[in-house]
């Protein structure tokens, strides 16, 4: 089963082109906001013009949005409030075992006003299923939850969407949402795709600093020399960092927290870079905590922060090696 999809749309300030094909699989389709991500959506649906569609050879384009076989999860659920749970399912089409499979059966005499947002999110879930779609469509489906329950139902989404093998687009403007939820990402920009791929390719070669920042890195900017197997980057305030990619001219650094220890002195190790600052934000996320020291941002585990005893204005070292520098050039 496979959804091509090429995109020519108009827009306020740019046009939407995008050519991509979505197999048995979930695409997510990454960026900031404002880039075209939903109506990218939306053309799929039929619901604006300007997009070739095709699903296994059948020409969809001129189909109108109730005769394309989709399920469309929008943002903010779009549920019937006067409805109950089955209701909302029903409007959609036959219920069956989706109640049950989704695990919401419990709460079919609901109203959405009781339920959570997690519980809202699988009701509507279950609405777009009803119709025994088969492309999938999810717009921003974690947007509306709070942090805590957002990690929760990433993960009941992601094994669902697994189980259900469908050609799915989740457009998303959250890197981590996109990475734990896809086989493939897209990083949409201005209407364009600028670059596609793995989460995982995304992260060892990004096409771009905005790509390399998106999935969550440091960019450090200054001007590349070689020396010998190394590279070696001044930045602006001068501090002389190394890389082991080959570059000469105006980079940026690409430094992920992950790579990047702390300590109150330079450490005693054969790590090539060391940044010494101050700390200008110390923020928990989940079980780990982001310290910033300048312009470098590492992440620790909660205990690691507890015994550093890190805290804003504190002096601190930021240490990380020369092969975990990439180099983008500007």
């Amino acid at each position: 089963m496979a959804l091509r999809v090429d995109a020519c749309v108009p827009l306020r300030e740019f046009d939407l082109r995008v050519a991509v094909a979505v197999g048995a699989e979930t695409f997510a389709l990454a960026g900031p906001s404002g880039a075209g991500k939903s109506t990218l959506l939306r053309a799929v649906a039929g619901l604006v013009p300007g997009a070739r569609v095709d699903l296994d050879g059948e020409d969809w384009t001129a189909l109108p949005p109730e005769r394309r076989s989709i399920g469309f999860v929008f943002q903010h659920y779009a549920l019937f409030p006067h409805l109950t749970v089955r209701r909302n399912v029903e409007f959609a089409g036959p219920a069956g075992d989706l109640l049950e499979r989704l695990r919401i059966a419990n709460l079919a005499d609901a109203r959405p006003r009781e339920l959570s947002g997690g519980e809202r999110q699988r009701v509507a879930l279950a609405r777009a299923l009803a119709r025994r779609p088969r492309v999938l469509l999810l717009d921003e489906p974690l947007a509306a939850l709070d942090p805590h329950t957002r990690d929760a139902v990433r993960g009941e989404l992601r094994a669902t969407l697994r189980e259900l093998g469908l050609p799915t687009i989740v457009v998303t403007h959250d890197y981590l949402d996109a990475a734990a939820l896809a086989d493939r990402v897209g990083v949409l920009v201005r209407g364009e795709l600028v670059q596609e791929g793995s989460a995982e390719a995304l992260i060892a070669t990004p096409s771009s600093p905005f790509v390399a920042e998106f999935a969550g890195a440091c960019l450090l900017r200054g001007r590349a020399r070689r020396d010998g197997d190394l590279t070696r980057v001044t930045l602006a305030d001068g501090t002389e960092i190394a890389s082991t990619d080959a570059a000469t001219g105006d980079v940026a650094a690409v430094v992920y927290p992950w790579e990047v220890t702390l300590g109150p002195d330079r450490p005693a190790d054969s790590a090539q870079n060391h940044v010494r600052g101050r700390v200008t934000a110390v923020v928990p996320v989940a079980n780990r905590v982001r310290v910033t020291v300048g312009a470098v941002t590492a992440e620790v585990t909660a205990a690691s922060a507890a015994r550093l005893g890190l805290r804003e204005g504190d002096e601190a070292v930021a240490t990380w090696k020369a092969a975990g520098t990439r180099l983008v050039p500007l």
